[in-house]
């Protein structure tokens, strides 16, 4: 009797390339190699590496099935269900917005800042989502705390999801309401967020990646796109501290009409800065400190 085939990990890759490219997946070797390494968390040469060894079945079997949603016009992240955030591995599925590379950027000024303080800050995220930005300051910062807050309590749950499956769920306070509503009076230090900056219009004629998949909660910022940002600098004028920090992902192609909303909630030195990719994605902006 001969014994079973055994499918190494490149045959598995291969014929994942071989059913995304037949769906018309552009570039479907190196998505088969990215679908592999999340599952596996891990950089994506580790298909090349791991090429001549057995796949685990469970893995086989998962490959399988994140290439088949790919084929269906699923996100890569949700067809896995898994992303890499400043070498973090979250979960991820419908119940929050992909964290994506342009995030990190603002996490790194936001960290930048921390890092330059007297003492330890204490910094609400407002939106969390997945909690990617909550879970990277938790872990990487030198802050006193981190609260969370959102109103979606499926995002909420995700969050918290992720944060004990990284280690940080202690160190976090979840909150569930509409932006700073859940912090209910206690102080905080600095508040980050990537609110909803996409106008109304334009979230008609987003990809259906988007589109079709992502919450339309996260990504809805009314008319202008400006929405929830007038509401979130407003909120923030009015609890941060002198020198305390407002950081905000925002529209490339908005950045400076969100930085003149920033400005006239009467925070002070308002800077917008670029993400990886060179685009003005951030504007910060600091409380007045007291004269």
């Amino acid at each position: 009797m001969n014994a079973p085939l055994v499918l190494t990990v490149g045959d598995a890759v291969a014929r994942a390339a071989e059913l995304m490219a037949a769906a018309g997946v552009q570039d479907a070797r190196r998505e088969a190699d990215e679908l592999y390494a999340a599952l596996v968390c891990g950089a994506t040469s580790r298909a090349w590496l791991d090429r001549v060894q057995a796949i685990a079945p469970v893995i086989g079997e998962r490959l399988e099935a994140a290439a088949q949603r790919r084929a269906d016009g699923w996100p890569q992240a949700y067809a896995t269900g898994r992303v890499n955030f400043r070498g973090h591995w979250l979960a991820v599925d419908r119940r929050a917005l992909i964290p994506r590379a342009e995030t990190e950027s603002l996490v790194e000024r936001v960290l930048e800042w921390c890092a330059a303080r007297g003492e330890a800050p204490v910094v609400a995220d407002i939106g969390t989502g997945s909690g990617a930005i909550a879970i990277a300051l938790a872990l990487e910062g030198r802050v006193a705390g981190v609260i969370a807050t959102d109103l979606s309590a499926d995002a909420l749950n995700l969050a918290i999801e992720n944060a004990a499956a990284l280690g940080a769920k202690d160190r976090i306070s979840f909150r569930r309401g509409d932006l700073l509503a859940p912090l209910m009076g206690d102080p905080v230090d600095a508040i980050v967020s990537n609110p909803p900056y996409v106008t109304t219009e334009e979230c008609a004629w987003l990809l259906p990646s988007v589109k079709d998949f992502e919450p339309h909660l996260a990504l809805d910022g009314g008319p202008d796109g400006l929405d929830a940002i007038r509401r979130l600098a407003a909120a923030a004028a009015a609890v941060l501290p002198p020198g305390g920090l407002l950081a905000m992902e925002v529209d490339s192609g908005r950045a400076e009409a969100s930085a003149a909303i920033v400005k006239e909630a009467g925070f002070a030195d308002v800077e917008t800065g670029d993400d990886l990719f060179g685009r003005p994605r951030t504007v910060l902006g600091r409380r007045p400190e007291a004269r």
